[in-house]
């Protein structure tokens, strides 16, 4: 399995990103994809999570309303919509996949999920 991140960069503060990350050698439909950040001194955070269906999603409650998550399975490709971005936002994002179908709370366990890409950074800034 390969999970290729792409879509990370320099925005000021308000704005918007959005970050992309392609699977292969795994059926998205059948997963479960996570999305989770690094922090320069700070641990890895979950940050939102999608059913392969794409009809159950969870987010951590500092991006709620904010960020969206939404996956083509016809590209195999899962999406991470950023808006009213903030400097705390700042991080490496990486996507990871789980081969089952997680529960909501099972989602922002990173032990669930078995394989993450190399991550992609997204710097807020003015």
């Amino acid at each position: 399995v390969q999970l290729q991140a792409s879509g990370g960069g320099l925005v000021h503060p308000g704005g918007s990103l959005r970050v992309s990350c392609a699977v292969s050698g795994r059926t998205l439909s059948t997963s479960t994809m996570g999305w989770f950040r690094l922090a320069p001194g700070k641990g890895r955070q979950f940050v939102a999570a999608i059913r392969g269906s794409g009809r159950i999603t969870n987010y951590a409650r500092s991006v709620k309303d904010r960020f969206t998550t939404s996956n083509d399975n016809a590209k195999n490709t899962v999406y991470l919509q950023m808006n009213s971005l903030k400097e705390d936002d700042t991080a490496v994002y990486y996507c990871a996949i789980s081969s089952r179908q997680l529960i909501t709370s099972q989602m922002s366990n990173e032990q669930a999920y078995d394989s993450w890409g190399q991550g992609t950074q997204v710097t807020v800034s003015s």
